[in-house]
């Protein structure tokens, strides 16, 4: 059985009652609900923050979130931790990537499915969680399965992925990443077709981790709007590959305004050395970048179970985040856009222009 809006509305109450002060949810106070949407987050099956030790339901319910992009790793097998960041310690052989996005994705599906939620496959069921019917969106990070040509996506939206980010830590045949020197020159051929097959099929572009000039690439290339769902905005710096990695990972403003321009929408992520400590600090900045592209064009990327020490921890902490901004006065239209609605604006434009 799936759980319906009253159900999970009751949920979120349920596990209210074990916070005090402000961590109750905004709906205690007299409010309608806001809803969160998180462009990109992790569950490892491996590590401290397994799926068993932290069920995605019980974590999605406890801050309302609603439409959550549970990002599959496509180079998990290939990159390490060392003291520079993740870093590529081997190549996937033909047939490798493929078969681990199998091995992934049916361990996350099973696992969404244990916890009674479902899957955003339709522009009506984005539309569900907006009306606070929780979904979870199959996202696909670094492009993997792709090798010399762009079917394996066929295959990946077959499995119900909606969003794919185009590069990660590895080296690849589609585009330059930000945290190594770049090869490409931006974008390759294939990086071109993978760009168009993703149009075609209706899957959501994320442009996360690709250098400047691959960015700006995909963004005049892409009949859709596209997103960067993950990092933050510089206004003061030119990111390259031998930055510290939150500075190389960063988006400048003149690109992520050209992605606002083209309709898009790009993340924040709850990087203490880049945004400060708390969901208080997290407040001020991505609504900063709401202010900066449009309240239209700014989001959640949490990144979680990805980041160590984040500043925001849970959806609960992004509840903490929505009462900030209605506490400052902000405006609700923009505060739901902000906290759901630009996401869900993207994805679902993304498939409603599925050619396929």
């Amino acid at each position: 059985m799936q759980i319906d809006r009253r159900q999970f509305a009751l949920g979120a109450l349920a596990a209210s009652c074990t916070l005090t002060g402000t961590a109750r949810p905004s709906f205690a106070e007299g409010r309608a609900p806001v809803y969160i949407g998180d462009m990109h987050a992790h569950l490892f099956f491996f590590g401290a923050n397994t799926p068993d030790k932290k069920p995605l339901g019980p974590t999605m319910r406890a801050g309302h979130a609603t439409l959550v992009g549970w990002s599959l790793v496509g180079d998990v097998p290939w990159i390490r931790p060392t003291s520079k960041g993740l870093k590529q310690k081997g190549s996937p052989k033909p047939g490798e990537a493929a078969e681990w996005f199998e091995t992934d994705i049916v361990r996350i599906k099973k696992h969404i499915a244990d916890q009674n939620l479902k899957l955003a496959l339709t522009p009506n069921d984005v539309d569900n969680a907006l009306a606070g019917d929780p979904h979870v969106v199959l996202t696909l990070e670094g492009a993997t399965i792709v090798e010399d040509d762009a079917t394996p996506l066929v295959r990946a939206w077959e499995q119900g992925v909606r969003s794919v980010q185009l590069v990660h830590y590895i080296e690849n045949p589609i585009g330059d990443f930000q945290t190594e020197r770049p090869r490409h020159g931006g974008l390759t051929p294939l990086g071109f077709k993978v760009i168009e097959e993703c149009n075609r099929l209706g899957i959501l572009i994320d442009l996360a981790h690709c250098t400047d000039k691959a960015t700006r690439q995909a963004i005049e290339a892409s009949s859709q709007p596209v997103i960067w769902s993950h990092s933050s905005v510089t206004r003061t710096r030119q990111p390259n590959w031998k930055m510290p990695v939150w500075q190389a990972r960063q988006i400048t403003f003149d690109t992520a305004k050209l992605m606002a321009e083209k309709g898009g929408v790009v993340g924040l992520w709850p990087m203490r050395s880049d945004i400060g400590a708390g969901p208080d600090a997290y407040a001020k900045r991505l609504w900063e970048l709401g202010q900066w592209l449009g309240a239209e064009h700014a989001g959640i990327g949490t990144d979680m179970n990805a980041i160590s020490r984040p500043a925001i921890a849970s959806y609960s902490d992004l509840q903490k985040v929505v009462r900030a901004w209605q506490k400052a006065g902000h405006d609700d239209t923009a505060i739901r856009n902000i906290a759901i609605g630009n996401f869900a604006r993207v994805l679902k434009q993304a498939m409603a222009a599925r050619q396929a």
